[in-house]
């Protein structure tokens, strides 16, 4: 293989070791001062995203939407909204981005449309049985009158899946199925129109130079079309709505498109299973190229848990040859920095509560020390945008303010995802920190203490959060070892993780006490100082090992 060669088979390859940005897009920058992030104002800041050091963006939905679900309530997905911009501005971002070095990854939602969607609005205006109806999952109810929901399916975002319509006579009309909220009426994937639009949609987007799509609930498509209960002990493929084994013809054919383009665009899934056997076969070379790894985001802070977490993940994605993805957040998840100083440091979306005490000292240095492990295990990395700057999760917000369904679904019993959707502070003593112009307000209100978290701020001190990004990101991209070598763990006593690739160790001190460190060379990087040689609690090291013996 010549030398030519093996260089564009690494460049086709860039999503195996990728650093990916996650854009929240309303919350990132703000161009034209209405408070919502848009477009002008993410082009602005490429040069933050190229100097910070990623290779791609992962920009959540932007597409016309109600905002009933913070966006993934599509409801026409080739146009741009309004509040972000235009379908030009759009791709001049993508080519914008791509100058600076930066490829673009977008969401797309298969699963469900927004109530707004042409498609629904067309479904609700014609008869039952209608082949506008055929797209969606419409039943006229159980019972003599039709008065009780088909299926005792639990949303996503708790309460009930099914609504009932209103006839135009104002009689109860037909049911209607939501995996989410009831603006978010779910597709059905058995219909061809269903496959050809999203088939069409991935096109439309590719021929604009879009690098990939990261495919929202991914796993959720499929529905049995007996609509029967969940079974007490469902084996593998038997859940009535999630992982359908006819799923993955889906993905099937979306990957032969992908294929279809040069370079090949890149296939991202959003596939939360416990089954690692079964999330595997969602990257079969024949299907997506990569998917989240929920597991280690959601476990706690914790060696043995991290470590187990580590090793079933590898062990999953070695098979078949994918590589594993690695994040610590997102625009669902609560923030590091918050969810390391807790008690209970682990994720669950049913145990988020209000008055959750955290200690913020304590969970921004586990989460100092998490960026570094992240960052050396094999595979791509995910960052949310503002974990780089330490920002905690806003956890105060006036309840009038709040947006996210899941709260109100919830009864108000779950604070819901707004706290981690405060918009970025970018600048300057006090909001809107210059996330847009002098004197304009934001959609959701920033902390006043948040001025020593601006990049501002944090760009003029070296011992900052994204002081500390840059140096690992800047050094993850020279060490050839954290790119190809693999992982092999190190004999270390205690709550301490340590593992090599290449030449390259890296050490987690998740205990109480201060430890030693493995023979070394060097010391590449720390989270935390070391105190007289020693690696402290909750502090990680990137470290050179010493040459082998000759």
């Amino acid at each position: 293989m010549t030398a030519h060669t093996t260089a564009t088979t690494a460049e086709s390859a860039w999503w195996r070791h990728a650093v990916i940005y996650q854009v929240y897009p309303r919350s990132f920058a703000d161009g034209n001062g209405d408070g919502t992030g848009d477009l002008a104002g993410l082009r602005s800041r490429l040069p933050y995203l190229r100097d910070l050091g990623v290779d791609a963006i992962w920009v959540t939905p932007w597409y016309v939407s109600p905002l009933a679900d913070g966006g993934y309530d599509v409801a026409d997905y080739r146009a741009i909204d309004p509040a972000f911009g235009t379908l030009e501005e759009a791709e001049r971002l993508v080519a914008d981005a791509l100058a600076h070095g930066i490829r673009t990854i977008i969401d797309i939602v298969p699963n469900h449309v927004s109530d707004q969607h042409a498609w629904f609005r067309a479904a609700l205006a014609s008869p039952p049985g209608s082949a506008e109806r055929a797209r969606f999952w419409f039943h006229r109810g159980k019972g003599p009158d039709g008065a009780q929901m088909p299926t005792r399916w639990v949303s996503d975002f708790q309460g009930s899946t099914w609504t009932r319509t209103t006839n135009p006579d104002g009689t109860p009309g037909e049911w209607y199925l939501h995996l989410f909220a009831p603006q978010q009426p779910d597709l059905n994937w058995s219909h061809p129109d269903v496959r050809r639009e999203f088939e069409d949609v991935l096109r439309f987007w590719f021929d604009r130079g879009v690098a990939g799509i990261r495919i929202d609930s991914a796993a959720l498509l499929v529905k049995d079309p007996a609509l029967p209960e969940y079974p007490e002990h469902p084996g593998p493929g038997e859940h009535p709505h999630v992982d359908r084994d006819e799923i993955h013809d889906v993905y099937r054919s979306w990957r032969a498109i992908a294929d279809s383009y040069s370079p090949a665009r890149v296939l991202v899934g959003e596939v939360w299973l416990a089954d690692r056997a079964r999330f595997a076969r969602y990257l079969r070379p024949d299907e997506m190229h990569t998917a989240f790894n929920f597991d280690f985001m959601a476990r706690p802070w914790d060696a043995a848990q991290l470590r187990e977490s580590i090793d079933t993940t590898l062990a999953a994605h070695g098979p078949i040859g994918a590589p594993a993805t690695w994040v610590l957040s997102n625009h669902d998840v609560t923030r590091p920095v918050t969810r390391y100083g807790r008690a209970d440091s682990s994720f669950a979306f049913a145990a988020k509560r209000f008055g959750t005490p955290t200690d913020v000292a304590l969970g921004r240095r586990r989460a100092r020390a998490a960026a570094l492990l992240t960052a050396a295990l094999p595979g791509a990395l995910y960052v949310y945008q503002g974990d780089e700057l330490g920002l905690p999760e806003v956890e105060d917000l006036p309840l009038e303010v709040l947006q996210d369904p899941m709260h109100f679904r919830s009864q108000g019993v779950d604070p819901g995802r707004d706290g981690c959707r405060v918009p970025l502070p970018w600048s300057g003593s006090g909001s809107p920190y210059g996330f847009g112009p002098s004197g304009s307000s934001t959609w959701l209100p920033q902390p006043p203490d948040w001025a020593e978290l601006t990049v501002e701020h944090q760009a003029s001190d070296p011992s900052s959060m994204l002081h500390l990004y840059r140096d690992l990101l800047s050094r993850r991209r020279v060490e050839p070892a954290l790119r190809d070598e693999p992982l092999t763990w190190l004999d270390v006593p205690g709550e301490t993780l340590a593992f090599s690739r290449g030449d390259v160790v890296c050490v987690v001190n998740l205990g109480a006490e201060p430890v030693e460190l493995p023979p070394h060379a060097d010391v590449l990087l720390t989270s935390d100082r070391l105190v007289t040689g020693l690696l402290p609690r909750d502090t990680a090291a990137w470290l050179r090992a010493l040459p082998d013996a000759p």
